[in-house]
């Protein structure tokens, strides 16, 4: 009996030693593991810079502004959530020179303040709060965030493009700088090239360019050749409200130059009618695969849920 007794205590400390062993080595291994989120960046970065992959880099426009306040902390964590690739966010400048996440000049529409935004100080802005995107009161009180409120939350994350970040280029790029997220941050413009390359000049590191073209204007029309008998853009965004011989061109002008094509399916006028609503309406496939067969590997999209779920079905996201 006390042989038997001996023989349990000893299996017994052996199964406790081991699971105490097990427990510290699975300790380790959480202290150690990769934090994926932090790799998440270079990633994208790797498909951005890649013109020949066909991974489709998802653009969230404003955030995930069907279920919050547009540009806000929680619609950014959201697409974050999601999947998404890049978040577009606009931003605007207070009177004392703070840039703040607003895609209005005013206050108006999506906050539940009254007046021009480069009127009124930062702390007065605290008196208000954000509204949903019906322009209803939210259901729980949001401040309006700064842009470096935005981008610590993007940070190592998501991709960053800012809307007007042209306009207000040296700030943003001072505040990315400190913040050691140049590398995340995307901008675009329908400037000449020799202005761009000007700007860009004056700074060691500088934020990632895109020129817009809407190839139906004849006035883009000298500043589009000029930005193609220039090196390889990293990428061009492409708008047509119909599509025509002139937008074709353009198109496959880009794809022979080895730059990446950006097309937008927020509203009709942007794309020829490939928009979000129309593929939600009908098909993805009718839609969102066009673009795709057109050769668009990067989209910006109010339905980055909906856009995701298409392109994992057919191997193009992860």
């Amino acid at each position: 009996m006390i042989k038997v007794m001996k023989r349990v205590i000893s299996s017994l400390f052996a199964l406790a030693l081991l699971c105490f062993v097990s427990f510290a080595v699975s300790c380790q291994g959480t202290a150690t593991e990769p934090d994926l989120g932090a790799n998440r960046v270079e990633k994208i970065l790797q498909h951005l810079h890649n013109p020949q992959s066909k991974y489709v880099i998802v653009v969230s426009h404003r955030g995930d502004w069907r279920n919050y306040p547009e540009n806000s902390i929680p619609g950014i964590e959201s697409v974050i959530r999601m999947g998404a690739d890049m978040v577009e966010l606009d931003i605007a400048m207070t009177k004392d020179s703070v840039l703040i996440l607003s895609h209005d000049r005013t206050l108006d529409r999506c906050t539940t303040g009254k007046g021009r935004i480069s009127e009124i100080t930062y702390d007065s802005l605290q008196s208000f709060s954000l509204k949903s995107a019906h322009g209803g009161h939210f259901g729980y009180e949001l401040k309006i965030p700064t842009l470096r409120e935005a981008l610590e939350v993007c940070k190592d994350r998501i991709m960053i493009n800012i809307d007007k970040g042209y306009d207000y280029y040296d700030q943003v790029l001072a505040l990315t700088e400190e913040l050691g997220v140049t590398n995340q941050i995307l901008i675009k413009g329908g400037m000449p090239l020799s202005d761009v390359n000007k700007k860009m000049a004056a700074h060691k590191n500088n934020l990632l360019y895109m020129p817009i073209v809407t190839p139906a204007s004849k006035s883009q029309q000298p500043m589009f050749e000029e930005y193609l008998a220039g090196e390889p853009q990293l990428a061009y965004e492409i708008c047509w409200s119909e599509m025509t011989p002139v937008v074709e061109s353009a198109i496959e002008r880009v794809k022979a130059s080895g730059s990446k094509l950006w097309v937008n399916t927020l509203w009709n006028s942007l794309n020829g009618g490939l928009s979000d609503d129309m593929a939600f309406m009908t098909s993805p496939d009718e839609i969102y695969g066009k673009l795709i067969d057109m050769g668009a590997t990067m989209i910006q999209t109010d339905r980055p849920e909906f856009m995701i779920e298409y392109l994992r079905s057919r191997g193009l996201h992860d």
